[in-house]
């Protein structure tokens, strides 16, 4: 039998009580990180508080639960893969403010594929800072969880990386915010090779300050030796490196590459849109509130193929189509990614070339959802993202979508607080001939009027003319065709030639 020395205990004891305090030093960095975060983002100030009564219970908000009853075991598997509580701070505005957040979020956890179970409102001045709802009303949340059956917990904010840690020892499960959510709905519907790497981008930016590290690898040390040491190996030696650091620095090398990566697909999108500017075929950009109906509109528009679906986020990469005005103008509509409101500010960055589109066009149709119980809120939300883009000054129309399902009063708000607006529906086709000629009056003109006898050996010509620029009168003649036209200064030189009179 062998027996350990006094001296080889006392070794091992010491090594054990130095692991402890490296590991505590560690777990209080962190905690003086989440400290940080907290008075960065709400400025350490907890404010006016309400009265008791208010702050007293959480309130149940009604008609949100998406569950369906009397199922079989097979349907009750299939349907069950995450079943949701949310809950929302209400810090100001009315009721039916907070309410419509949340129903808000619970649309947003539909799309993400979640059953909303349940939803609920603490009264506060500002979200606490350490469990975002308060220690009383988390217990209080843990036994709405339990009584549901729910296996997440949503809530209606950016939360800090110690509120989520906090809440979720309290209520025992996962707990997500909503900039989580946008982004996971963000993942399942970016398709094209840009749309994926934006979204990762995005994800990692997210992650980055919420990667916390568990037991061992608080304090795990990697390399430390030089060149004969056994440990550690290429880029990890060094004084030593906790695994949460290499973490840390893996991603932000991911998203280095990722950034240059979206920056040379940027290019080729500049360059497509350089062609267009070339060939000065105007353009016009759909953008608006997510599920607005923007897509549904493109397709009416333009009797493109594109996914219609009844779920927030369908369009994530942007999809350009050739059009017609009545006067048989050409231009182009792109349909770009939805907006809505606290849109995530890395997840704009991380669109911001996708969204250039918006802020190059010639003309926004800003579409909004007129059946919406608040439709201002959007259009103020989508504004504010255009401020962002630089798009504020690009000529707008403010589409007033599903007017058919839309509360004539509202609509009748709308039409009048809005002096450039129009109410169509996209699934009828009412409102639409009247669009597209709104659509005709706001295109950009060509600058340079001009009247010509082209021959008729140069039909090309008439062509591009017809398709580049407003053709005002047309005649055939025994010499050509004699045409009156607006068109752009390239097209008017290349008229010269066989023109009668032109002027500015």
């Amino acid at each position: 039998m062998t027996h350990s020395t006094p001296s080889s205990s006392s070794a091992s004891s010491a090594s054990a009580d130095r692991r402890r305090l490296q590991a505590n030093t560690r777990a209080n960095a962190l905690m003086e990180e989440d400290v940080a975060w907290s008075l960065e983002n709400d400025g350490g100030r907890d404010g006016d508080q309400f009265d008791r009564s208010e702050r007293a219970s959480l309130r149940r908000v009604a008609g949100l639960s998406t569950e369906l009853e009397d199922v079989t075991e097979v349907e009750y598997r299939q349907l069950r893969l995450e079943r949701v509580v949310l809950v929302g701070v209400w810090t100001d505005g009315t009721a039916d403010d907070a309410d419509n957040s949340l129903a808000e979020l619970a649309a947003l956890a539909e799309t993400a594929g979640a059953l909303v179970l349940d939803g609920v409102i603490q009264r506060r001045d500002k979200p606490d800072p350490a469990t975002y709802i308060g220690s009383g009303k988390a217990n209080e949340l843990r036994d709405i969880v339990v009584e549901t059956g729910a296996d997440t917990v949503v809530c209606d904010g950016e939360l800090s990386p110690g509120q989520l840690i906090h809440l979720e020892d309290v209520v025992k499960v996962k707990v997500v915010d909503r900039t989580a959510l946008i982004l996971d709905i963000f993942a399942q519907h970016a398709k094209s090779r840009e749309g994926k790497a934006q979204v990762s981008l995005a994800q990692m930016q997210y992650m980055l300050p919420r990667l916390r590290g568990w037991g061992q690898s608080l304090s795990r040390q990697m390399g430390g030796g030089g060149s004969g040491s056994s440990g550690g190996g290429m880029a990890t030696r060094g004084p030593g490196e906790t695994k949460i650091e290499t973490d840390r620095r893996r991603i932000r090398e991911k998203m280095a590459k990722m950034r240059r990566e979206i920056a040379e697909m940027k290019t080729s999108r500049d360059l497509k849109r350089k062609e267009r500017k070339r060939h000065q075929v105007p353009s016009v950009a759909i953008a608006g509130y997510t599920n607005a109906g923007k897509s549904s509109l493109l397709n009416r528009l333009t009797g493109a193929g594109v996914l219609v679906e009844n779920a927030l986020f369908a369009t994530l990469d942007p999809t350009v189509r050739r059009a017609e005005t009545p006067s048989g103008r050409l231009y182009t509509l792109a349909d770009t990614v939805g907006f809505v409101r606290h849109l995530p500010h890395h997840l704009v960055e991380a669109f911001r070339s996708t969204m250039e589109e918006v802020a190059d066009a010639d003309l926004i149709l800003h579409v909004v959802d007129g059946s919406h119980p608040v439709p201002e809120e959007q259009l103020a939300a989508v504004r504010e993202v255009f401020r962002d883009v630089g798009a504020l000054d690009v000529p707008e129309i403010v589409v007033v979508n599903k007017a058919d399902a839309a509360d004539p009063l509202v609509l009748q708000r709308l039409l009048r607080h809005e002096k450039h607006a129009i109410a169509v529906s996209a699934r009828t086709g009412e409102g639409v001939a009247d669009l597209l000629t709104l659509i005709d009056d706001e295109l950009p003109r060509p600058a340079v009027e001009i009247e010509a006898l082209v021959p008729y050996t140069q039909g090309a010509l008439v062509s591009r003319v017809h398709a580049a620029g407003e053709v005002l009168r047309e005649e055939h003649t025994a010499e050509g065709t004699l045409l009156a036209a607006r068109v752009h200064d390239d097209l008017a030189a290349e008229l010269e030639p066989y023109a009668l009179a032109a002027r500015h």
